[in-house]
């Protein structure tokens, strides 16, 4: 009967000392086994983000830029209403997406486990590593926690323009994402006949553009990060573009925004 008594006492200090833990603690995945390629070059991102001192936006740059040739790869996460969301870490290629939470998470992290949790953290809402908790448009960035991003762009020009989207809604009906629900949304974008000089002079190295779409449901066709080089402004982006011969490029800004309708600009947050 002793034993029995002890057996329970201890059975019942592990379940409270366990429901003392952090929630996130427990959620937290184990770090993803990575592919040699990825491992090594996440060690080099970590050690080159350790020697920077400047601003985190600073560090948007450098670190972005390491990926510059990096094959575009289209959906490269892995998940969906029907299929077990996984945690996807791989260099070896990106789609637009994947490359800005990359360089998002190595920008504020010193180490492997601060990548994952980071990576979490922008990839999902509350950091559930789940289908749904996916933030798959990029205005979630800026309504969706972890917020990891403002959306400045009303604040850049009198010439933005506001309209109401019911993100993942068809024109015609039915869903992109099914399992997900309809999001109303207001999304601003800068026309890009308005992307004048003074616009330009008002964005800043790190910031993150979306390519406005008039497609009803979506909010972007196409993300990148903005970058002032001595050549002049830069969209980075992994493109799908058989002329950047698919993979993470400098576009001329101003070319680039040339052949969409207009931008939406998220500043990242300190």
């Amino acid at each position: 009967m002793r034993t029995v008594t002890r057996v329970l006492l201890m059975l019942v200090t592990l379940v409270f000392g366990l429901a003392l833990l952090p929630a996130q603690a427990m959620a937290t995945p184990a770090e993803p086994a990575l592919d040699d390629t990825t491992s090594r070059q996440l060690d080099d991102l970590l050690a080159l983000r350790n020697s920077l001192t400047g601003p985190r936006t600073d560090a948007i740059a450098q670190l972005s830029s390491r990926f510059l040739g990096t094959p575009y790869r289209a959906n490269m996460l892995v998940g969906s209403a029907d299929q077990p969301e996984q945690l996807v870490i791989d260099f070896r290629g990106v789609d637009c997406f994947t490359y800005l939470d990359y360089v998002e998470a190595l920008s504020r992290s010193a180490d492997r486990g601060q990548f994952v949790q980071n990576l979490i953290a922008t990839r999902y809402a509350d950091g559930q590593v789940e289908f749904t908790h996916r933030k798959h448009f990029f205005t979630d960035w800026a309504h969706v926690n972890r917020v990891a991003a403002n959306d400045i762009t009303g604040s850049l020009t009198p010439a933005a323009v506001t309209v109401t989207k019911h993100l993942n809604a068809k024109a015609g009906g039915g869903l992109y994402l099914p399992g997900l629900p309809v999001v109303d949304r207001d999304i601003t974008y800068i026309p890009s006949a308005a992307l004048d000089n003074t616009v330009i002079a008002g964005l800043r190295t790190g910031d993150f553009l979306g390519a406005y779409t008039d497609e009803a449901g979506l909010d972007v066709s196409h993300v990148g990060i903005f970058v002032s080089t001595p050549s002049g402004p830069v969209f980075r982006n992994a493109s799908s573009l058989a002329a950047n011969d698919n993979q993470v490029v400098d576009t001329p800004l101003t070319q680039y925004a040339n052949t969409v309708p207009g931008l939406v600009v998220l500043r990242p947050n300190p």
